[in-house]
């Protein structure tokens, strides 16, 4: 901690406010808020914090404060300056999980549409749905059953929805004012849970067109009611008295904080929002904070009623959302609650295990590697691989596995260049050669273990390269394939032996996929080079005859040969100057 914050922190006041961590670059990192911002601020840099809270602070070199008059204004504050700064370590809700809605616009003919977006715009909105999926049915069905406008015709020229009776927009005479107020009246009806008036109604319809043997309209009449039910009653009431509500519950654990979010529609629980992000300040805080981002800055469709887990900060948010948020103590609220804190829990440890489960797979196994190795902990691997097929388009390709995982953005690409047919010892050679010269040159990060794919062989060529020509000494191993071409074993040391690794450890695991991603890459390279050769043509060695202008004589003239016999002036229509014409036929028919 330096003299600049300790100063700080001297001074710090007692009232409610924000607080802005900085790093060396003046960025600001981290935005949090509090109700007294001496206790919060000064937490940080006093007593233990967990690894997480502790990489936090190393980053930070200076502070700022903001003092609010009260906690509520502290909230607002901190969204917005959490939405102006965008730190690293606040999180931003940035997933796309934006829910669809369906939405009656406010216009002379109104349309039904899907957006993600809700606005204050007089428009109608309905749902979230899960998915656009149930959207997009819930609109087929209701397009189906109400002649809202489809098209953009102008009255008088129909579309084809007009032929089928779903849209009277462009019919001669289109629906007045009120005739569209009772369509809008009997959609908002239909997705607040009228749909089953309406369907009693098509039931009379098909009876009534059966007995008077019209089996056509009635097979008709009986899809409609079909539909209805697969979309409209897909599941049970959990509410009766049919309110839309958010249901939130959280749970924290070793610096992470899991926010779960049931969405209740018309008494129906139809989604439901899962978070899991690391916090740093108190949890109930955070959970305050989640759910005013969750609203104000996602434009979430607020409900009438808010539920909370009991011990939350209702007037707090109340006073933000303007709407009814509830803390219920029984009954089947209650119950609804305390299943979203159950279902927050789980998540919670389910990513753990996730995490813990990702750890044996990477550093764990990258860890035994190097014991069994013994040799210092491996964090940085780098693996060769060659490619060509009988010397031809010889290629090489270096992957790099920091902690166990790929890291992509230092893979690299070789062309063989000193070496001629297939000799897979001197191309090793070469790529090792040209890869550490160029390490020692730029000074850049050296590998804790190079493997390469191949025995003894292709161990020795890198070795002697390593030791004997650039004099540094990096651990390397061996990887071997079986008749399968599967990983077999691990080999290493000076004079190459079997590692002896057990097939169903994670090491192994590791291993095979540092060769199954270097071979991947490697002929993956080796093919776009032989793709690239199959399209070369005589035009590629003329010069002032690039990509555009080779495609452009071939797509003209079909062939090479009759581009040899074309005139100078079949070429100036193509818009190719004469000069160029003439070293394209010059060139051409000297190469004949």
């Amino acid at each position: 901690m330096n003299q600049r914050i300790k100063d700080k922190l001297a001074v710090l006041p007692t009232q409610p406010g924000c607080y802005l961590m900085k790093d060396k670059h003046g960025t600001v990192i981290y935005v949090g808020k509090s109700k007294k911002l001496r206790n919060r601020v000064r937490s940080y840099f006093t007593g233990a914090n967990d690894q997480k809270t502790q990489r936090l602070v190393q980053e930070i070199e200076d502070f700022e404060y903001i003092v609010t008059s009260s906690e509520i204004e502290a909230l607002i504050l901190e969204m917005n300056l959490i939405k102006k700064y965008d730190p690293k370590y606040n999180v931003m809700l940035k997933d796309d999980k934006s829910y669809p809605y369906l939405k009656i616009t406010d216009e002379r003919h109104p349309r039904l549409i899907i957006t993600r977006k809700v606005k204050k715009d007089k428009g109608k909105y309905f749902g979230p749905y899960p998915n656009v999926n149930a959207a997009k049915e819930t609109k087929r069905l209701l397009d189906r059953l109400y002649p809202l406008r489809k098209c953009n015709n102008p009255p008088g020229r129909v579309c084809l929805y007009y032929h089928m009776n779903q849209c009277l927009a462009c019919s001669e005479t289109p629906p007045s004012v009120e005739m569209y107020q009772e369509i809008v009246k009997s959609i908002s009806s239909f997705l607040h849970g009228g749909y089953k008036t309406i369907k009693n109604d098509l039931k009379q319809q098909m009876i009534q067109a059966s007995e008077e043997l019209n089996f056509e309209r009635a097979k008709e009449l009986r899809d409609q009611i079909q539909h209805i039910e697969i979309v409209m009653e897909q599941q049970k009431m959990t509410l009766n008295d049919r309110a839309d509500r958010d249901i939130f519950g959280y749970s924290y654990d070793k610096g992470w904080i899991c926010i779960q979010v049931f969405f209740i529609r018309q008494g129906k629980l139809i989604e439901r929002d899962v978070s899991i992000f690391p916090f740093f300040d108190d949890p109930e805080d955070t959970f305050i904070s989640f759910i005013g981002r969750f609203y104000l800055h996602q434009h979430h469709l607020k409900p009438k009623q808010i539920l909370l887990p009991i011990g939350t900060d209702t007037e707090l948010l109340e006073e933000l959302l303007e709407i009814d948020v509830h803390t219920p103590f029984r009954g089947r609220k209650k119950e609804l609650v305390a299943l979203a804190m159950k279902n927050a829990s789980i998540a919670l440890q389910e990513k753990f295990s996730i995490i813990e489960r990702n750890e044996e797979r990477t550093i764990k196994a990258v860890d035994r590697l190097g014991e069994i190795l013994n040799i210092e902990t491996p964090h940085r691997i780098e693996a060769f691989d060659n490619s060509n097929i009988q010397g031809t388009d010889p290629v090489s390709a270096m992957v790099v596995f920091i902690d166990g995982r790929p890291n992509k953005k230092e893979y690299r690409k070789y062309k063989i260049r000193d070496v001629s047919g297939p000799d897979d010892y001197e191309t090793m050679r070469e790529v090792i050669r040209r890869r550490y010269t160029r390490v020692l040159k730029e000074d850049l990060p050296l590998p804790d273990l190079i493997i390469v794919d191949g025995g003894k062989g292709q161990m020795n060529a890198a070795m002697d390269v390593l030791e004997n020509e650039l004099d540094i000494s990096i651990p390397l191993a061996g990887l071997a394939k079986d008749d399968k071409h599967k990983t077999s074993e691990l080999l290493y040391g000076m004079s190459p032996e079997i590692v002896p690794l057990s097939r169903k450890s994670q090491e192994f695991y590791l291993v095979q996929r540092i060769q199954d991603e270097v071979h991947r890459f490697a002929i993956t390279f080796h093919r776009q080079l032989r793709g690239k050769s199959v399209f070369q043509s005589e035009l590629d060695n003329i010069k002032g005859v690039g990509e555009k202008r080779r495609r452009l004589l071939l797509k003209h003239f079909k062939t090479i040969e009759a581009i040899k016999n074309a005139a100078i002036e079949d070429f100036t229509k193509l818009g190719i100057p004469k000069n160029t014409a003439q070293d394209i036929l010059d060139h051409l028919n000297k190469k004949q």
